[in-house]
């Protein structure tokens, strides 16, 4: 069964939806003008913007005669552009979509289909809003993060170099990123001076850590004259903290030195009060939890040796635990050094009970075994203290047997010491630590320089 062709869709008006047909100009039903408007599209967005049926659009034409909209609605002008119906520009197109001249509108061509959509005007469709926030002109920055700005200058700080190479960087662990050599630790040398007195420390060339240390000092007598203050202490490798031992005992002996001679302390009972002080410190050490912690199987508590001096105008007094030693030199080198300790050792027991000679006892590897020190497991705590008045002026060397194994007897120890040690002690220090690593360096090297008799020039607390 035949059919009848269909009958395409009426467009209708945009603003009542009637539908109109396609050569109208106006609507009939409201008086739209639809020359202004195009025809809505068949086919729908998905998200439609227009304006509803019901409700009106912004600033509605209203509904005039053919020549008055030609005149007050829109006037035209030869020449002029207007959007076409595509949205581009055509020349003198009017208000009506024709070429015309001002005022008088033509009529417009004839169209068998619904004139194609324009694009969407400029401004926004009514019932649409658009919520734009009102930006500043400025944005505030952001504090920085203090933990960002600590690491940029941890970062800008210049990396340290190596000693040996003079070319890698070194690490945070100590070592050279080109040629892995370790880096010197703080203690690995120390160097002090302290008016006419100095003192230094090097790790040497055998030991992976320094476990020496000293402790310098000076002070006044109640009556205003000057007293120096060294110490040294070594710390005894087969025990558990060495290198904490020395300087908890050097700093113990030497504050308790500086604290009571301007008291009117004697100097030999002011060194044996500071042995016995050190010795505490060191005690006290035993019971902390860094010795549990680091303490082997058959290890000895944190211990160490000592050896100290003091120098006043007219009395010289020395105290030791253990064989660290002191040597007298006299500046003008006319009369003969002298040792003024005695080891507490296992060699300095066989020469005194004549068991054997100096160089035999000395010899046996059983030498260096001390049998006095400063530490909670001493079989017996016996500070040695002496005092001695030179009768002319020289210096007192006070040092760990890292130095005195390479000049033992006081006549070696004086050929190595520095004519001038009287007024350069950090320059002869330096001297005689060099001469233990030209030696071979198998300890651990101090040494502590006193001028006798003490200088008036730079007394004072130190």
């Amino acid at each position: 069964m035949s059919q009848m062709p269909r009958q395409a869709a009426l467009p209708t008006c945009p603003s009542c939806a009637e539908p109109f047909d396609a050569g109208d100009r106006f609507c009939g039903a409201c008086g739209y003008d639809l020359s202004a408007v195009p025809p809505r599209p068949d086919d729908h967005p998905t998200l439609t913007m227009t304006v509803s049926a019901q409700s009106p659009p912004a600033q509605p034409a209203p509904a005039q005669s053919p020549s008055a909209q030609g005149t007050t609605h829109r006037t035209g002008t030869v020449g002029a552009e207007a959007p076409g119906a595509n949205g581009a520009a055509v020349p003198g197109a009017g208000a009506n979509g024709a070429a015309g001249v001002s005022g008088v509108p033509l009529p417009p061509p004839a169209a068998a289909a619904p004139a194609a959509p324009r694009t969407a005007p400029a401004a926004p469709v009514a019932g649409v809003r658009f919520h734009r926030p009102s930006e500043p002109d400025e944005y505030a920055l952001q504090a920085p993060d203090p933990r960002v700005a600590a690491e940029a200058a941890a970062v800008a700080e210049p990396a340290k170099v190596c000693v040996a190479c003079r070319a890698g960087r070194v690490d945070d662990d100590g070592y050279c990123e080109n040629c892995g050599h370790a880096q010197p630790r703080e203690r690995d040398h120390m160097e002090a001076e302290s008016g006419p007195i100095a003192a230094v420390s090097d790790r040497g060339l055998r030991h992976h850590r320094n476990e020496d240390s000293f402790g310098l000092g000076r002070t006044a007598l109640p009556d205003g004259s000057p007293a120096l203050v060294a110490i040294v202490c070594d710390g005894v490798s087969s025990a558990t903290r060495p290198d904490d031992a020395s300087l908890a005992a050097a700093k113990a002996a030497s504050e308790s030195l500086l604290a009571a001679l301007p008291l009117g302390a004697h100097p030999q009972q002011a060194m044996h009060e500071a042995i016995v002080a050190a010795s505490h410190a060191v005690n006290a050490l035993a019971d902390e939890p860094a010795t549990a912690r680091e303490q082997a199987p058959h290890q000895n508590s944190p211990a160490c040796t000592l050896v100290g001096s003091v120098v006043t105008a007219g009395l010289l007094v020395v105290g030791w635990v253990g064989d660290s030693r002191a040597y007298w030199v006299p500046a003008d080198r006319s009369s003969p050094p002298a040792r003024l300790t005695e080891d507490d050792s296992w060699a300095a027991q066989m020469v005194a009970a004549g068991l054997m000679s100096e160089a035999e006892a000395y010899a046996d590897e059983r030498a260096h075994a001390i049998t006095g020190w400063l530490g909670a497991d001493a079989y017996e705590l016996e500070p040695h203290t002496a005092s001695f008045k030179p009768d002319r002026p020289g210096v007192v060397v006070v040092c760990t047997d890292g130095l005195w194994n390479y000049a033992e007897a006081a006549e070696e120890m004086a050929e190595i010491l520095p004519p001038d040690a009287a007024v350069r002690p950090l320059h002869s220090a330096r001297v005689l630590v060099g001469h233990a690593l030209d030696g071979g360096g198998h300890d651990n090297v101090t040494v502590a320089l006193v001028p006798f008799p003490a200088a008036v020039q730079g007394a004072g607390s130190a």
